[in-house]
């Protein structure tokens, strides 16, 4: 009987009835109703393939792609990245070649590259807006195994150093966890307080030893 009762009331006296208060005039339309939707999750980035051949010396890990590599649907695609300079002083795959050539090069001198996170949701392309929680690691375990050849693991920036350690490493197996590391300075444009010709040297010296 009380419901039945309400639904004949005019929309302020049910309101008032059932404890709400507000002004008995102000109706919400569906209208209304869609210019406030509940916010979703955003999608996450899901990151590229690993590439590498079957005879990896070198893995080079990153953390996730940034937006202008994933609309590229290339690493480290960010015109103002360092990454493409420095292989290409390192081992002639700069940034003036095509990407499929620059690929090609690094492959041929036993370097791979893959990231720490397969996908995870974050904000822009900054390394700091990636939220942890979200994070899906990237089965590194299992490509290791399938490149035996792998003596080092080299880390672009310290994000992706501590990402691994956290979500990765943890559970390795002890022969993969006792491969060397290296946590080199990022190359992302939003580390550019340090000189391109430091990063150079410090590159250089982990990847030319």
């Amino acid at each position: 009987m009380r419901a039945a009762a309400l639904t004949a009331l005019s929309p302020g006296v049910a309101l008032r009835l059932t404890g709400f208060e507000r002004d008995p005039r102000q109706v919400f339309t569906p209208v209304q109703c869609r210019q406030h939707p509940i916010p979703l999750a955003p999608m996450p980035d899901t990151g590229f393939p690993p590439i590498a051949d079957a005879h990896a010396r070198v893995l080079i890990l990153g953390s996730l792609p940034g937006q202008v590599s994933l609309q590229r649907q290339q690493y480290y695609a960010h015109p103002h990245n360092a990454f493409w300079k420095i292989m290409g002083r390192c081992f002639g795959a700069g940034p003036e070649l095509p990407y499929a050539e620059r690929v090609q090069c690094l492959v041929q001198n036993g370097i791979a590259l893959w990231d720490v996170c397969a996908a995870a949701q974050r904000p822009g392309s900054l390394d700091a807006a990636i939220v942890h929680a979200s994070v899906v690691p990237n089965d590194i375990a299992a490509f290791i195994e399938s490149h035996p050849d792998i003596g080092l693991i080299g880390f672009n920036g310290s994000k992706a150093a501590n990402l691994y350690r956290r979500l990765v490493l943890p559970g390795l197996p002890t022969e993969i966890r006792c491969i060397r590391t290296e946590t080199l300075p990022s190359t992302s444009p939003a580390h550019a307080a340090m000189p391109f010709e430091e990063k150079l040297s410090r590159w250089a010296a982990v990847l030319q030893s």
